[in-house]
């Protein structure tokens, strides 16, 4: 639903797919996330799971 909304809304990002890069579960254990999907932004902090009211603010 997270990317859904990304190219519903033209946003631009890169997806890292643990399932094709194992090296980025390393990442977000590291980073203390225990689920997906993690979005990083600039200027914002990084949130998971779908959450529209935040994502909406990247849509401005």
């Amino acid at each position: 639903m997270t990317k859904r909304f990304l190219d519903e809304h033209n946003i631009n990002y890169t997806e890292h797919n643990i399932n094709e890069e194992p090296e980025y579960v390393n990442y977000l254990k590291n980073q203390g996330f225990k689920m997906t999907p993690v979005l990083e932004a600039d200027g914002m902090e990084a949130i998971t799971g779908f959450r529209p009211d935040v994502l909406k603010q990247l849509a401005v």
